[in-house]
């Protein structure tokens, strides 16, 4: 296990939309290095990078056309190298995004597979052995080239799915077995250009669709094999480096696939929408709403139940949002909001903040840039000078910036959220640097549930002296907490006969 994680808290960065250094309308490398200060500043130690490969950009990225090449848009590979030395520097941590589910169709591996004749990509991508064999189980594209076959896509049509096998064979006619060497080699493929990237600085991998490579694998044990293969990779040769997975199960993840991490994140279980942002019937029922009054059980069952079952084998990841999901500032108000990071930065396991978050940037809908269709309207260009142009993301004329930034006047910068010490910004500074001075709000520290009561008042002692309690309603709630010892406060409370009222849109740390 990497010991930096135990005290690491993430900032995800989409690069095209962080800082823009050379006036073309769209962030860059140099950029992201130029804000790394800035970064610490707020706290954060580690530092996500969505994907920055070269690419056709049909799905922002998430379609590789060379996993080893720096997109020219954001710079070169030195410029990535760079940053990584000056991470490194100031004690931070870089990990890249991997997408090894499936390439964009204009990937080489993929010209030279969707050829006629055999070559030594033939079998790189899952095809069927005939142009008129599409069984209806499966995504495909037919048609497309003169090879006599169908390719799986796992996105998008041009997003062809990489060949890892099948577990349970259906169409021995065209799938192969996961161990096979044909669909090893695959795997194999994707090692290199893991140790491409690690002998170069980066520091491990943000693991996109970890769970899909091998088809026809309910249980997930194939697909589980050949990251167990990675993680020994990792163990054998890169100590310090991490693995972190969207497969959103834990268990499956950590336990039995040799992940560090996992996101507890928005297609499984959706711990995030029971908590974080949940709608019922159009109405907000996020534990955060103030006017929700629901308790927090629903939220925490599923994140309790999985984090007890990976103890001592790894850890969850909670996140403030992502590049997938609409902004969390879209659901929750700033005074919901500042409970809702009080609790990300406290509960156990390594979390993430996507970048703006901590200045409460919004969800803009907007007109579809690249794939990301609703997706968009959470990847507009950060927000550092409201006395600047473009708020200072850029000196581009505003028709050539890669998304147009909030052009509302209340828009909240960097600059502005520096200098007000109520500010979301500050409260999220504050944060970490509790969480960093005390070991028992960091990733091992030990969670017990103190209270969670129906009126929504709920406290849980982290590791053996540090509790925090929350009552997020839009109401004055008692509990026989003994609240004492303070360490940080939202809101305001009394202590009286051994009975604490907490009052509305409250949160505290504090020693027992």
């Amino acid at each position: 296990m990497p010991s930096w994680l135990k005290n690491a808290v993430f900032y995800e960065i989409y690069p095209q939309s962080y800082y823009d250094t050379n006036g073309d309308g769209i962030g860059d490398i140099n950029g992201i290095t130029e804000k790394l200060d800035y970064i610490k500043f707020l706290g954060f130690n580690a530092l996500w990078l969505n994907p920055c490969y070269v690419s056709p950009f049909m799905d922002a990225g998430y379609d590789v056309e060379d996993y080893c090449k720096v997109a020219p848009r954001y710079g070169t590979n030195e410029a990535l190298y760079n940053l990584f030395e000056q991470a490194h520097n100031r004690g931070m941590h870089v990990i890249l995004d991997l997408v090894p589910g499936h390439t964009s169709d204009q990937h080489p591996w993929f010209k030279q597979s969707r050829l006629p004749t055999k070559n030594e990509m033939t079998d790189r991508y899952t095809w069927t052995d005939c142009v008129w064999n599409r069984p209806p189980e499966y995504s495909w594209v037919a048609g497309m080239s003169d090879r006599d076959g169908c390719f799986l896509i796992n996105f998008f049509n041009s997003q062809p799915a990489l060949n890892y096998g099948f577990n349970e064979i259906t169409h021995p006619e065209w799938q192969m077995s996961y161990t096979d060497p044909r669909a090893q080699a695959t795997f194999d493929a994707m090692l290199e250009v893991m140790r491409f990237w690690l002998d170069r600085g980066c520091d491990g991998f943000r693991v996109d669709m970890a769970d899909s490579l091998v088809k026809n694998d309910e249980e997930k044990t194939a697909t589980a094999s050949l990251w167990r293969r990675a993680r020994k990779m990792l163990d054998e040769s890169y100590p310090e480096a991490m693995l972190i997975s969207e497969w959103c199960n834990a268990p499956r993840s950590v336990n039995n696939a040799g992940f560090h991490c996992d996101f507890l994140l928005n297609h499984q279980y959706k711990m995030t929408h029971y908590g974080f942002r949940y709608w019922e019937n159009g109405v907000n029922k996020s534990y955060f709403c103030k006017t929700a009054h629901v308790s927090a059980h629903n939220m925490l069952s599923k994140y309790l139940d999985e984090l007890y079952q990976i103890q001592g084998n790894g850890y969850i990841s909670v996140i403030s949002g992502n590049h997938d999901t609409e902004r969390i500032s879209y659901m929750l108000d700033e005074s919901e909001l500042r409970l809702a990071y009080t609790m990300l930065l406290t509960l156990p396991g390594v979390p993430f903040f996507y970048y703006g978050d901590e200045i409460g940037m919004r969800y803009i809908p907007q007109q579809s840039k690249e794939g990301g269709f609703h997706r968009t309207g959470s990847r507009t260009p950060m927000q550092w000078d409201n006395s600047l142009p473009n708020l200072g993301f850029s000196t581009a004329d505003a028709s050539k910036l890669y998304l147009q930034v909030d052009d509302q006047p209340n828009a909240p910068t960097a600059v502005q959220c520096q200098a007000n010490p109520d500010s979301l910004l500050n409260l999220v500074k504050k944060l970490n640097a509790i969480r960093s001075e005390n070991e028992d709000l960091q990733a091992d520290g030990q969670m017990k549930i103190l209270v969670c009561d129906d009126n929504g008042v709920l406290a849980y002692l982290r590791g053996e002296h540090t509790a925090v309690v929350f009552n997020p309603t839009d109401k004055a709630q008692t509990t026989t907490l003994n609240v004492q010892q303070e360490l940080f406060k939202i809101g305001s409370y009394t202590v009286k006969d051994g009975i604490t009222t907490l009052e509305s849109q409250t949160a505290v740390i504090f020693k027992i």
